[in-house]
Formats: C-alpha cells, sequence, structure tokens
C-alpha cells in the first residue's frame, strides 16, 4: 500500500510537509547520525525560505549531508545536542559566531525530551554536576550528591523517522531509528513522520507499535534518493 490522500489522510509530500515549518521554530530532528534521520524531509526544507532555527538534535548530520545542509545554507540559528564533532562544519559556524550551540549529555538530553513529552517542567541529574556545563544553573544536593537542574525539552514540530505506518499514523520503528524518534514524537507541537511504508489498519502488529497514531500528524514517504537512507 503505497498510501494516497484519500486512503491516508495524514500523508503529504515531503515538499507539503516541510511547507509548514516557520521561521524561528524549534525543531526536534531524530537520528544518531544519520541513522533514523528523516532526509527527506530535512532535503524538503533546503528549498524553503526559512531561518532562524532551533535545532535540537543528537548531533547536526555529516559535512553537507543531512541536517548538516542545512547548516551551510544558515538555515540555523542554534543547536542544542550532544555530538556535534562528527561535523566540522559546526565548529566552523560556532568560531565564525554564526552558530549557537548548547551542550548536552546525551543521557540529560534524552530524559529533557521524555519530560517535554510527559509534561514535566524539569528533573534534577549528577550528570555535569561541578563540570562547565553546570555553570549557570541551579544546584542541589541530594544524599550528599550534587546535581543539576535541567529544563525539559519542546519544539514547535519534530521531524522523525520511522520504518512503517498504518495508514492512521502509528508506527513502528527499525533498529536504531528506536533512537531520539520515539520521545521526540511526544515532546512537539507538530510531528512529521518519514516513513518506509505505509500499511492499512490492522496490519500492524499493536505489540510492535512503539509511537501510537495520535502523536503524528503527518506521513511522508521516504525518497531513498535522499542521500543516506536513514533506515538504522
Amino acid at each position: 500500500m503505497a498510501g494516497d490522500s484519500a486512503s491516508v489522510p495524514k500523508l503529504r509530500s515531503a515538499a507539503e510537509a516541510a511547507a509548514l515549518i516557520q521561521s524561528g521554530w524549534t525543531l526536534m530532528v531524530g537520528g544518531f547520525g544519520l541513522s533514523g534521520c528523516p532526509l527527506t524531509v530535512l532535503r524538503a526544507l533546503e528549498a524553503c525560505d526559512v531561518g532562524g532555527l532551533t535545532v535540537i538534535s543528537n548531533n547536526l548530520g555529516e559535512p553537507g549531508r543531512g541536517l548538516g545542509r542545512l547548516l551551510l545554507q544558515g538555515k540555523i540559528r542554534k543547536a542544542i545536542g550532544s555530538f556535534f564533532t562528527s561535523n566540522p562544519d559546526v565548529g566552523r559556524a560556532y568560531l565564525a559566531g554564526e552558530l549557537e550551540v548548547e551542550l548536552l549529555p546525551q543521557g540529560t538530553m534524552s530524559e529533557a525530551i521524555r519530560a517535554g513529552g510527559a509534561g514535566i517542567p524539569a528533573f534534577y541529574t549528577p550528570t555535569a554536576a561541578g563540570t562547565k556545563l553546570a555553570e549557570g544553573k541551579e544546584t542541589r544536593e541530594f544524599d550528599g550528591r550534587l546535581c543539576v537542574l535541567e529544563r525539559a525539552l519542546h519544539a514547535d514540530a519534530a521531524l522523525i523517522r520511522a520504518a512503517r505506518a498504518d495508514a492512521l499514523g502509528n508506527l513502528v520503528y527499525r533498529g536504531s531509528q528506536r533512537n531520539f524518534n520515539p520521545m521526540m514524537a511526544t515532546a512537539a507541537d507538530l510531528v512529521i513522520a518519514e516513513v518506509d511504508e505505509i500499511v492499512p489498519p490492522g496490519e500492524l502488529p499493536p505489540e510492535a507499535i512503539v509511537t501510537p497514531h495520535l502523536f503524528v500528524d503527518v506521513l511522508v514517504l521516504s525518497d531513498p534518493g535522499s542521500g543516506s537512507d536513514g533506515r538504522g
């Protein structure tokens, strides 16, 4: 079932989905490296007249790939994430004053996204206590251990990647696609899910569904020509 707008009401082209993104928005973008990254949607976003984006993602792709392409276009104002060394262009943009970077330990970022989806405004963690990453943040001692107060993360839109969806928008992930994508689906006002295949309702095993359809607003079929396929 390739899907069409009549049988799959949430289905849009990549261009239609990308056109929903507005300048100045905060975006969550799934993926660990390029694995589980919604590359088709990101390529469509390249053609959109948007800028000043804040991107919450583990990394900013690779040089000229994934989010790295949006960075080179100057569309990203701020990056919040953990692992930016996979793309040297991030360091160059930061040193040139073209990009603001906020580093979070990976577990902290993951929990901050989960908290954002669960309606928890903030949490304490011992991770990063006593380091530069904790400077300017509230701290408190619990059972003799210093902890840092971290704010939850929420986004205007989440761009995520899954393997299969049914026509309602229920999602199943493959391998390492199940990194930040399921949590991001709960922590954004608009959720755009890029998938390889759309099947009729009832065809996905219920126990395999990770992201229920109520979190998904838009479905986009993946284009294998978008670079690395992000399959995980």
